[in-house]
């Protein structure tokens, strides 16, 4: 099949099919249903499957990888989200938390196959490979990042349901708190290799590309500087004992650290990393 076809046929389909995966995991955290408690994990396989697919067909139909538009970042917000969430479930054995990772990933996909263009004229560096696993990798880190601090929240949450003596749906569905503080640290550490890969990539590749490439960016001095952050609350975890709630404050005050990052510096002091 024509890549170009095959990429239209399954922009269409992604949104139904994460619709499909936010079902199936509220099945089970809102109303119990058991029966679709096995289906649920072959499906997010399955998904990711087809979601690689499209993005191949898509980087082959137009010659670039899908990082030219704020919408064809989405798509890749969105396996992104998958992927973190996948590798989190398999290591942790938990799933009762997929309904609220995977409605994001909905949300990006559906948003980038409404409005997402096919751009024909771009800048030669985009068409690169290497620039797309180098975004790639920095979103997956991103994204593992931000996962720990909604597993701190939800961590968080449940914690004050305890000790307030509510015990409702969060009390009942939610996995216990030494789950949710794993999952956390799972989603951290997955996010800290991802991103530790996008620096190293961009270190050795970027100067070769951009003539104005400074090691004093904004954006990239920021990126280190928040991978430096981590590295230090992974050896104050180590060294100190640091856990519980604790280190579930730490990792949400790391995250408006990276949250600084994405919006502000991304947008007002990006330097070379703006592609328009």
């Amino acid at each position: 099949m024509d890549p170009r076809v095959l990429s239209g046929i399954l922009l269409f389909l992604l949104p139904f099919l994460y619709a499909g995966l936010v079902l199936l995991y509220a099945l089970t955290f809102f109303w119990g249903v058991r029966a679709v408690e096995a289906l649920k994990l072959p499906a997010v396989v399955a998904v990711i499957t087809v979601h690689l697919v499209y993005l191949a067909a898509r980087t082959v139909a137009f010659n670039h990888p899908p990082i030219t538009s704020v919408f064809e970042i989405m798509t890749l917000l969105a396996i992104s989200i998958a992927i973190a969430y996948f590798y989190i479930e398999i290591r942790t054995n938990a799933s009762a938390t997929g309904f609220f990772i995977l409605f994001l990933a909905f949300v990006f996909q559906t948003f980038s196959s409404l409005f997402i263009k096919d751009l024909l004229q771009i800048p030669e560096f985009l068409h690169s490979l290497v620039l797309g696993f180098h975004v790639a990798a920095a979103l997956l880190g991103y994204t593992g990042i931000s996962l720990s601090a909604v597993y701190g929240l939800l961590y968080l949450m449940l914690y004050h349901d305890i000790r307030s003596s509510r015990f409702g749906i969060i009390y009942n569905r939610l996995p216990n708190l030494e789950t949710l503080e794993t999952m956390s640290l799972r989603s951290e550490a997955f996010g800290f290799w991802a991103l530790g890969l996008a620096i190293v990539v961009g270190l050795f590749w970027l100067p070769r590309v951009f003539k104005d490439f400074s090691y004093w960016d904004p954006k990239l001095v920021g990126t280190i500087a928040i991978w430096v952050l981590y590295a230090i609350g992974f050896a104050a975890k180590r060294k100190y004992g640091w856990q519980g709630r604790k280190m579930m404050i730490v990792t949400l005050v790391a995250f408006c650290f990276v949250f600084f990052s994405m919006t502000v510096i991304n947008f007002y002091l990006s330097g070379f990393h703006s592609f328009h």
